[in-house]
């Protein structure tokens, strides 16, 4: 548990870190990402982010666990 609170906490520096860069990349705006919008309605889901994001942490995971 110890190490994997510090792995999140160096993580965690490193995009805080590398944010101004990271904030360029096109996460976010990938095909398909839903987003509606209305003219009194704005609704955003970011369907392709997620499924990503969730490959990427269980794959960290999984290399940490070994």
């Amino acid at each position: 548990m110890q190490r994997l609170l510090i792995a999140a906490g160096l993580v965690l520096l490193v995009i805080g870190l590398t944010w101004p860069w990271l904030r360029k990349l096109p996460f976010g705006r990938l095909p398909g990402d839903i987003t509606v919008e209305r003219e009194n309605f704005a609704f955003y889901f970011p369907l392709t982010t997620m499924i990503i994001v969730s490959v990427v942490i269980t794959l960290l995971l999984w290399l940490f666990r070994r």
